[in-house]
């Protein structure tokens, strides 16, 4: 069985197109996401189709993009897609149709060409946050509070005051002041 899948990221827009396109293309049913990101991994009309996906079915899409945004999502439904024993063909991308030999050779290569990327991609950010490191460029988020602030906030905790009334003082989480006066005692100050 064919089964289609057509998706709109926004409720204002229209599936028609697709959906003439899928079933054009023999789709015996089709499933549906209105005003639904690509981003979300939650989309009710995917989820029912894969609950209806068997053996031998072909999942049929208008586009690659209508099954996620990034590589890795596409990827990742289609490894579901063939651990149920089913394929997948886009009518977009006609070399994708991983029913047949060729198609699965080209949908292979894309996947590897994504592994390399992203792997390539974590390489350049390790190298580019030991080099800001060695620049001396502080990492992380902003400070909440200044030296000076810190210093006043653990005098007054020196004094007995509580968390909570720190934390009100300084404008801050009781938890953030909690840690800070806690820095010091660690550091045994």
């Amino acid at each position: 069985m064919h089964l289609g899948y057509a998706r709109v990221s926004r409720a204002d827009q229209h599936t028609e197109q697709q959906e003439i396109a899928l079933r054009d293309a023999g789709c015996e049913r089709v499933f549906v996401d209105r005003g639904v990101s690509g981003s979300i991994a939650n989309r009710p009309a995917l989820d029912r189709l894969l609950e209806h996906l068997r053996a031998d079915d072909v999942v049929v899409v208008p586009k690659l993009d209508r099954l996620g945004r990034s590589l890795e999502q596409i990827l990742d439904f289609v490894k579901v897609v063939e651990s149920r024993g089913a394929g997948l063909v886009s009518l977009a991308e006609s070399a994708i149709d991983t029913t047949s030999a060729a198609g699965k050779l080209v949908f292979q290569i894309f996947a590897v060409v994504a592994e390399f990327e992203r792997e390539r991609l974590r390489e350049r950010t390790m190298e580019g946050l030991a080099r800001a490191k060695a620049n001396g460029t502080r990492l992380g988020r902003k400070p909440v509070m200044t030296a000076v602030q810190i210093e006043d906030m653990r005098a007054l905790r020196r004094e007995g005051r509580s968390y909570q009334a720190l934390a009100r003082t300084f404008k801050v989480s009781r938890s953030t002041a909690r840690r800070y006066c806690k820095s010091e005692a660690d550091a045994g100050g």
